[in-house]
């Protein structure tokens, strides 16, 4: 039990990429007043009266102001509460009156155990707990009891803490607890199912009773396991729905009485009751939400809710919107919150002290405008939501710089507002345009440094773990973090709290599944927006510490253990930003990213809809396996990857053919998924599975080019994005048909001509993808015709002028410009050389069958990539090509690079003979190869020119030869493979691989 009444313990809520928030409570007044479900103390009942059908009129239940007859004086020991003899005197009575009791005496005496509590300001100890609980092993209520005796009574021991579990407890103590339970509620029950106008059942009652529920549920008793309690609540729903739509003002809830019944039912949903499962529950929440909106809008002032309630109400609109309640399907909710806004405006700008809120309101209100902001209420959209925050952010700074302790904000309510702050600004409240906005940040991260650092106010790890994400977020929405010094020293003072509880041994201390996959998450994106790995010790520390525990929960037989699908995405992620930045040194993250990858398989392949990824998550996946390769870590060669991957590729397909706004791909997402794809198929990964890769582009093409013509900001390329593109679509080579791509790289190279703002970078991948293009054009057609989109490679070539390239590919890449253009190479590339052994070996047997031919190896020809074979008497250029020519290694599908090396060397009037490797695996094969290279040959005139002189011409035969079993040639020059035969290791891989730093991706 909590000190408060009706204390809110939040929930955390995330990231993706989001985090459930955990709820704070607070202490009790001598009012009874509390944080969350504010319920005045009840009056005690009348002097008892012998019949049995009582009724009470519905007066102010809750009200502390007690008429001086029933009033309860102050007791100030506990002990001389429970003698016993007023335990025999209220038992004798009981006995003597039997079912004609209505609970009067024992009513008072849990009114006076309650009224204990409130004096002491805080529930029942461990010890005082431990005396009261046997003295009530024959407390019962009997069928007499009156309603309002059996809701006071229940709502008084609940309140007191006479119910809450403690960590150490005898079984004798749970066992009376349990009965004393099941003695209040089954006359609740039985009341509740009479007939209407026996049961005598209040307003007031109701209230208190669902209350009382909601607490012991929050307390730690568990619903699905309590099956009275279930029951107690399945039939008191009914009742809440009746008097809510109730006409008679004499038996109407007030407003303090919708406000506490919205927050039990929201904990009761918070704690396991399924909304979507129980009707009854979502027609009383129906009946109470049009309560609100009522009296939320009357000019009534009685009828107003007061601070705490506003507080209350719409942090549980907000709760039971993270639990299942459709914002947009669900029209009274909207109009409820709607009219609940201009109140915290009003009150929040008021100068009237009662109108003012406390810090656990504050920290309430915003992470309920936050939750509804994350859950659909578009910020931009909302006016009155953007007022009631602005509005209240004042409130944050000045408490959080308050020297008065009733101003100061818990750590739990530190954290609250941290997230909710990360929240809005990512959706939307620009941080860089609010001062106030700043000014609350920089005010509570100050309490965060001052809070870590305390011996007294620590946070849990759940509270760590969000505000670490909180920062996170609100750096990657723009809060420098060089510029930031308490942003530095509150991260600073967190990160030994991290590496802490990830070592504790105490339960208590460990982060959830659900806190690890967002404190790596966070700490990735600090690292990523410029916090250095190596030079912050702290940071190595916690991320050491927290890398066992992906592997351990991953690998768990344990259900609750298991990463959800947005968990696995994040994490993923972040072992990728980690890796990136020098934690590729150690065999941790192998070793977490090996534990992962089966869940990627199972979520991928399970036909439940939790377990579905959404489109994000898919191509974060994607992207992160892809850089995980691409950084080196050995993952290509591990079935677990493969099966990974090869299970997420229909999903590519199924969203991108979706039409449904909820599965589409955004723009960032549609660039990571085609970059993810080229590198894995580039790093060698034998997927096995082309024909899912070339649906799952296929898929993709059209939203490149819807996304292309947008006139929309938020769906336009950014100048990386557009270069990224062409780059991997050039880069699949034959993996996309040109009739599908046209009209989508028309789009995406007009938007080149467009923009100015292209880095040099940018620029050469551009050209590069726009040049293979114009080679497949160039291929397919045989002739020397210009297509429209050679225009762009002079062009790009133009902007390149003045400046100095660095590295060889990119030497490379202009050398390639210039040769297709005709013109003097303005750089000259150096490229290594390295042989082959089945290159050495073919050789070796082509000049023994050929001892007069002249054969060149490794000879760069007009500055052009080398080529493995050259016979300069004939014009002729054999290469030899490895799996690395191809597209997923298949030996069919050429891919960007083989496909524009051939196109050049064409175009400079070169005769191209392509021998995939898995042609030469015996002596047989390639015997069979050289006769059909000397069959061409004897058809083909000697010497007939010098290779430069003839380099704008063309041969008139088409470019590729097959070799059938025959032996004969067909009118191509490209031997087929049938088969994948690995090639010997030797050689190389040599690719031209344009490859880009990482695409960023959407987070």
């Amino acid at each position: 039990m909590d000190r408060s009444s009706a204390g809110v313990s939040w929930q955390c809520t995330t990231s993706g990429n989001d985090y459930k928030q955990p709820d704070d409570r607070t202490d009790c007044s001598k009012s009874g007043r509390c944080w969350h479900g504010t319920v005045r103390q009840l009056d005690a009942p009348l002097a008892y009266v012998r019949e049995s059908n009582e009724f009470y009129a519905a007066s102010d239940a809750c009200s502390a102001d007690h008429p001086p007859r029933h009033s309860i004086k102050p007791v100030h020991g506990f002990k001389a509460l429970i003698t016993p003899e007023k335990i025999d005197y209220m038992m004798k009575i009981s006995t003597h009156y039997g079912d004609h009791y209505d609970g009067n005496k024992h009513c008072q005496f849990a009114l006076s155990i309650k009224h204990y509590t409130l004096s002491s300001k805080r529930p029942l100890h461990h010890s005082e707990q431990r005396q009261l609980i046997p003295l009530l092993h024959d407390f019962k209520a009997t069928p007499g009891w009156t309603w309002r005796n059996l809701a006071t009574t229940f709502h008084s021991f609940t309140s007191a803490g006479v119910f809450t579990p403690h960590k150490y407890m005898d079984e004798w103590v749970k066992e009376t607890q349990a009965a004393l339970l099941s003695a209040l509620l089954d006359p609740v029950i039985h009341k509740c199912n009479q007939k209407p106008d026996v049961r005598s059942i209040n307003a007031q009652g109701t209230v208190n009773l669902l209350w009382a529920v909601a607490k012991l549920v929050n307390n730690g008793l568990a619903l699905e396991k309590t099956a009275k309690l279930k029951e107690a609540v399945v039939v008191l729903l009914p009742l809440v729905k009746t008097k809510a739509e109730l006409k008679e003002e004499k038996d109407c809830f007030n407003t303090q009485g919708t406000a506490n019944l919205l927050w039990a039912l929201a904990k009761l949903v918070d704690n396991g009751l399924a909304l979507e499962k129980t009707p009854k529950l979502k027609e009383a929440v129906a009946a109470l939400l049009l309560q609100v909106k009522t009296k939320a809008e009357s000019k009534e002032e009685k009828e107003h809710f007061n601070t705490q309630g506003t507080a209350n109400l719409l942090w549980a609109l907000a709760k039971l919107v993270d639990n299942g309640l459709k914002l947009e399907k669900t029209p009274k909710l909207k109009e409820a919150v709607a009219a609940l806004l201009p109140h915290v405006k009003t009150k929040a700008e008021s100068k009237k002290e009662k109108d003012h809120y406390k810090p656990q309101e504050v920290a309430n209100l915003l992470w309920a405008m936050a939750k509804l902001v994350d859950n659909g209420l578009e910020l931009e959209k909302t006016t009155k939501l953007k007022e009631a925050v602005c509005g209240l952010l004042p409130y944050v700074k000045t408490k959080a710089e308050s020297k008065e302790e009733k101003d100061h904000f818990t750590p739990q309510a530190v954290t609250n507002l941290l997230w909710a702050i990360a929240k809005l600004v990512e959706n939307g409240l620009e941080l860089e345009k609010r001062k106030k906005l700043k000014e609350a940040v920089a005010a509570l991260l100050l309490q965060v440094k001052t809070k870590a650092e305390s011996k007294k106010d620590h946070f849990i790890p759940k509270h760590i773990a969000n505000l670490l994400w909180a920062m996170a977020k609100l750096v990657d929405n723009g809060l420098a973090l060089e510029k930031t010094a308490k942003l530095k020293e509150a991260v600073n003072a967190l990160l030994p709290h991290v590496a802490t509880k990830a070592e504790a041994k105490e339960e208590k201390d460990r982060f959830k599944t659900q806190g690890i996959a967002n404190l790596l998450w966070a700490l990735a994106k600090l690292v990523d927006n410029g916090l250095e790995l190596e030079k912050t010790p702290k940071l190595k520390e916690a991320v050491a510490a927290l890398l066992p525990h992906v592997k351990i929960k991953a690998e768990s037989k344990e259900e609750k253990e298991h990463f959800i699908t947005q968990h696995i995405a994040n994490l993923l992620w972040a072992l990728v930003k980690l890796v990136d930045n020098g934690l590729e040194k150690t065999p941790k993250p192998k070793e977490a990213v090996d534990a992962l990858l089966p869940h990627v398989k199972t979520k991928a392949e399970s036909k439940e809809e939790k377990d579905h990824f959404k489109p994000q998550a898919v191509a974060n996946l994607l992207w992160a396996l892809a850089k995980l390769v691409d950084n080196g870590l050995g993952l290509e060669k591990t079935t677990k990857l493969k099966e990974a991957v090869a299970a997420l590729l229909p999903h590519v397909k199924t969203k991108a053919e979706s039409k449904e706004e909820k599965d589409r791909f955004k723009s960032q997402g549609i660039i990571s998924l085609l970059w993810a794809v080229v590198i894995l198929v580039d790093n060698g990964l034998e997927l096995g599975t082309t024909p899912k890769l070339k649906e799952a582009v296929a898929a993709l093409l059209p939203h490149v080019k819807t996304k292309a013509e947008s006139k929309e900001e938020k769906d336009r390329f950014s100048t990386q994005g557009i270069a990224n593109l062409l780059w991997a679509l050039a880069k699949l080579g034959e993996a996309i048909e040109l009739n599908l791509i046209k009209s989508t790289l028309d789009s995406l190279v007009d938007r080149i001509g467009e923009n100015a703002q292209f880095s040099q970078q940018d620029i050469l991948m551009s050209l590069w993808g726009v040049m293979v293009f114009c080679a497949r054009f160039y291929l397919e057609s045989g002739s020397n015709d210009k297509h429209s989109l050679e225009k762009h490679i002079g062009e790009l070539f133009s902007r390149l002028e003045n400046t100095s390239p660095g590295s060889i590919e990119d030497q490379s890449i202009i050398a390639m410009a210039a040769c297709w253009l005709g013109r003097a190479c303005p750089v000259i590339p150096y490229y290594t050389t390295n042989t082959s052994q089945s290159q050495s070996t073919f050789r070796d047997h082509l000049q023994s069958s050929f001892p007069s031919l002249k054969i060149e190896e490794e000879k760069s020809l007009n500055s052009l990539p080398p080529v493995d074979l050259l016979l300069a008497d004939y014009n002729m250029v054999i290469d030899i090509q490895g799996p690395f020519h191809y597209v997923s290694g298949d030996f069919k599908t050429r891919n960007g690079s083989t496909l524009l090396k051939i196109a050049l060397l064409k175009k400079s009037g070169f005769e191209v003979i392509e021998i995939p490797v898995t042609r030469l695996v015996n002596q047989d094969s390639m015997k069979r190869v050289i006769e059909q290279i000397k069959t061409k040959l004897a058809v083909l005139p000697e010497a007939y020119g010098s290779l430069l002189q003839n380099s704008g011409e063309g041969s008139e035969d088409e470019a590729y030869v097959t070799a059938d079993e025959g032996g004969e040639f067909s009118d191509d020059c490209y031997f087929t493979a049938e088969e994948y035969v690995e090639e010997p290791t030797k050689k190389t891989k040599k690719r031209n691989r344009r490859r880009k730093k990482s695409v960023k991706t959407a987070d």
